[in-house]
């Protein structure tokens, strides 16, 4: 269907979209993975917000943190699409208790690490990784799986233990490497994260490399907030993070991809500035 699409990028919960429109519309608000449906005609189940609007201007609250796209149609009616979009910040009480205004997205407060090479062509089948996706096994088909085949759709590489470790390989050097030869690490921080011994092995890992002011560890909060991350650990409690509750698999694909390609755009920059 024909339709004017308007890419929003990343918005907080609470954030108001308007919409000014000359003849009536309908008008959606949609995620990444739902426009796609949307936009492709096949039809489905497509969850939006929004709907027919006979008067503007149209408002529509933002429900969630994450990336929206706003799609205007005629429900195929003849007729010139024509609409004027703005967004309005949230009240300032609507913001989520563990981010602030001044880090709207992942990447605003994100610096990179380049992947440490193998050491030799055998080890790691001389492969580096985009994100290594540390892990409880309880989250590991909530959340863990998910995500690795979201970032897999959109092009990035992820060490994810199950594709990863295998029958007999030793798994304290396995993450370790792992760990080295990867760009971010996206951690799903969850009570039962806590409670295991391999997962503070690997977050002890993570943290080490972030040292320096090089920053890799990109927190992901699942059935946890902030006072219960910072009970645990009061060093990540303060840490830019996206939250399972608010913000959907597919959001936190797209913004990890988006700090992943300015990483390999940084690197071939350096790559190609070292050539001159």
């Amino acid at each position: 269907m024909e339709h004017l699409k308007k890419d929003l990028g990343t918005l907080k919960k609470g954030a108001t979209v308007v919409v000014t429109l000359r003849n009536q519309a309908n008008v959606l608000l949609m995620d990444s993975n739902n426009y796609r449906r949307y936009a492709s005609g096949r039809g489905g189940n497509i969850k939006y917000v929004g709907g027919l609007v006979k008067r503007g201007p149209a408002r529509i609250t933002v429900p969630t943190n994450g990336h929206w796209i706003l799609a205007v149609d005629l429900g195929g009616a003849a007729g010139r699409i024509n609409a004027k979009v703005s967004v309005e910040a949230p009240p300032r009480g609507n913001l989520p208790e563990f981010r602030s205004a001044a880090e709207p997205t992942l990447s605003g407060s994100i610096a990179t690490r380049t992947p440490t090479p193998p050491t030799s062509a055998t080890e790691l089948n001389g492969q580096t990784w985009d994100v290594f996706l540390s892990h409880a096994s309880e989250d590991k088909e909530t959340v863990a799986v998910p995500l690795a085949k979201a970032l897999e759709a959109r092009g990035i590489t992820v060490w994810l233990d199950q594709a990863v470790i295998r029958m007999g390989d030793s798994l304290r050097q396995r993450i370790d490497r792992g760990i080295r030869s990867s760009r971010f690490a996206a951690v799903v921080l969850s009570d039962a994260y806590f409670s295991k011994g391999w997962t503070q092995y690997e977050l002890d890992g993570i943290v080490t490399l972030g040292v320096g002011g090089r920053q890799n560890l990109l927190p992901i909060w699942h059935g946890v907030n902030q006072a219960g991350v910072a009970a645990n650990s009061p060093s990540l409690a303060d840490k830019l993070a996206r939250s399972t509750a608010d913000t959907t698999i597919h959001a936190i694909a797209d913004e990890i991809t988006e700090l992943v390609n300015d990483a390999r755009r940084a690197e071939g920059q350096r790559g190609h500035n070292a050539a001159d």
